[in-house]
C-alpha cells in the first residue's frame, strides 16, 4: 500500500518531468524557429543587402529567462507571453521622477526591492498596477537555477513559467550595465531584479528573477530594482537548499510562495 509520504513524492517527481518535457518541447521549437530565421537572413545577405540581426537561442522554458547567442544547455530566464495581448498596458499611474519599493511578504521572508521610475517608468507603472490588483498574493517563484545563471524566478500566477497579465511592457534601461563583453553578455549584480521575456524585444509580462550571486547574460533583460541586504540572504538561503530533482535548473527544494506583494513610493 503506498503511503501518502510516498504518493506526495511521486506527484512531485511527476510535476517535475512534466516541466522537463515542456521544457524540452520549447528548445525544439526554438530551434526550428532559429533555423528559419537563418535561412532568410542568409538570402537577404547574398542579395547583398545590409542586414543587422539578433537572433534568440531559447534554453529554457522561463520565462524562464532565455539568451541570445547561449548554448541551449546554459539556462537562461525566459517566460511565455500571452500572443496577441488580450488586455492593453495599463495606463501610466506612477510618478515617474520618483522611487518606489515593492515588498514582498514571503514564507521565506520579507524582501524589498528598490524601484527607479525614472530609468523604468513603464515597468514600475506595471507592477504598481498589478500588485494594487493583488495579481501576485499566493503566487510561487517557479524556477531556481544554480548552474550557468544564478537567479530565482517568480511572477508567475500559473506556477510554471506559462503565465502572464495579458500584456506586454517594452524593454526598458537595457544600457544601464555597460557595454557587452566579446561573449555578447554583460555581469547582472548580485541583487539586481530584472525582467523575464520570451526572447523577443518588448516581450515582457509579469515575470521576474531575482539575481543572488553575479550572473553574465546578453543585456536583452530590463534591469528594474534592486533587492535589499535581507531579501538577498533570504533567496541565497533557497539557492543553498537546491533544486528538486537535484537538478540545476526547476522548481526550489524550498519553496516560495509570495504571500502579499504592495508597491509604494518612498
Amino acid at each position: 500500500m503506498v503511503s501518502s509520504d510516498q504518493r506526495r513524492r511521486q506527484l512531485a517527481r511527476e510535476k517535475f518531468e512534466r516541466q522537463q518535457r515542456r521544457r524540452e518541447e520549447t528548445r525544439r521549437k526554438a530551434r526550428r524557429r532559429n533555423a528559419v530565421v537563418a535561412a532568410a537572413l542568409a538570402v537577404v545577405l547574398a542579395a547583398g543587402g545590409a542586414v543587422y540581426a539578433s537572433v534568440q537561442l531559447t534554453g529554457r522554458d522561463v520565462d524562464s529567462v532565455d539568451t541570445a547567442a547561449e548554448p541551449s544547455s546554459v539556462p537562461s530566464p525566459s517566460a511565455s507571453s500571452p500572443s496577441p495581448s488580450s488586455s492593453p498596458e495599463p495606463s501610466m499611474a506612477v510618478d515617474t521622477k520618483a522611487t518606489y519599493t515593492m515588498a514582498l511578504k514571503t514564507n521565506v521572508g520579507d524582501l524589498a526591492i528598490t524601484m527607479d521610475a525614472a530609468k523604468t517608468p513603464r515597468t514600475v507603472n506595471s507592477f504598481k498596477h498589478l500588485a494594487d490588483r493583488k495579481y501576485f498574493d499566493g503566487t510561487k517563484c517557479h524556477r531556481l537555477t544554480t548552474q550557468g545563471i544564478f537567479v530565482l524566478q517568480c511572477g508567475d500566477p500559473q506556477g510554471d513559467g506559462t503565465g502572464g497579465p495579458g500584456y506586454n511592457i517594452p524593454d526598458e534601461n537595457l544600457a544601464s550595465l555597460g557595454k557587452a563583453g566579446a561573449n555578447g553578455k554583460v555581469t547582472f549584480e548580485a541583487g539586481t531584479v530584472a525582467m523575464a521575456n520570451t526572447g523577443s524585444p518588448n516581450s515582457g509580462g509579469s515575470q521576474f528573477f531575482l539575481v543572488y550571486e553575479d550572473t553574465e547574460l546578453p543585456p536583452q533583460y530590463t534591469p528594474f530594482g534592486k533587492l535589499d541586504a535581507t531579501g538577498l540572504k533570504a533567496v541565497r538561503a533557497v539557492a543553498k537548499a537546491g533544486v528538486e530533482g537535484g537538478t540545476g535548473d526547476g522548481a526550489p527544494k524550498k519553496p516560495v510562495t509570495v504571500e502579499k506583494a504592495t508597491v509604494s513610493k518612498k
